[in-house]
């Protein structure tokens, strides 16, 4: 039985101390592992923009948080910052924005004004950049409640994805929405 045991307690030993077969590492302070950037995948589906990506610069994070934070205080004029000079937006009803910077944010603030009030919050942002496309993105999650000047309220939670050119400015921005469940009767 003994040797047994020892057998056994040996074999864990050399299989901890074996090097790992597949393209894999750990993290310095985590016993996690995961797979490496230069990892060969194969997807279930082609990938058509990009599948290698690594984090990104936060001033991209920061930027975004400003556009949510001037349109909830219903002053635009300081988006001129934080947009390159042509932009493309795709709005979650359909709705294509494809302008000069200036026109757009006109465009926008036309549509502010018809609120009374924007209530954000977010849940969650990243900054992310496709190594493939050399492209800089950052990623938002978050909640929106507007407010119209007949007192009706709009809630959507919302996903946003902007890319950002190689002066800094968002030059693309994607959003997706979702309405909170209503619960019926």
């Amino acid at each position: 039985m003994r040797r047994v045991v020892s057998t056994c307690v040996i074999a864990v030993l050399i299989s901890c101390h074996s090097n790992p077969t597949s393209n894999t590492h750990t993290q310095a302070g985590s016993d996690s592992t995961i797979p490496s950037a230069t990892q060969d995948n194969t997807y279930a589906y082609p990938i058509s923009y990009s599948s290698n990506f690594v984090m990104g610069d936060s001033k991209n994070c920061q930027a975004v948080l400003n556009i949510w934070k001037a349109w909830e205080s219903g002053d635009l004029s300081k988006l001129k910052d934080y947009y390159a000079d042509s932009v493309e937006l795709h709005f979650w009803d359909g709705t294509l924005v494809h302008n000069t910077r200036d026109s757009a944010i006109a465009a926008a603030q036309t549509f502010r004004n018809t609120l009374t009030g924007v209530r954000c919050s977010v849940a969650a942002v990243t900054a992310i950049k496709s190594k493939e496309k050399d492209e800089n993105w950052a990623l938002f999650w978050g909640t929106e409640t507007l407010t119209f000047k007949d007192g009706k309220t709009d809630s959507s939670f919302l996903q946003e994805t902007w890319r950002f050119n190689k002066d800094g400015k968002a030059d693309l921005m994607y959003q997706y929405a979702e309405k909170p469940n209503v619960r019926k009767k």
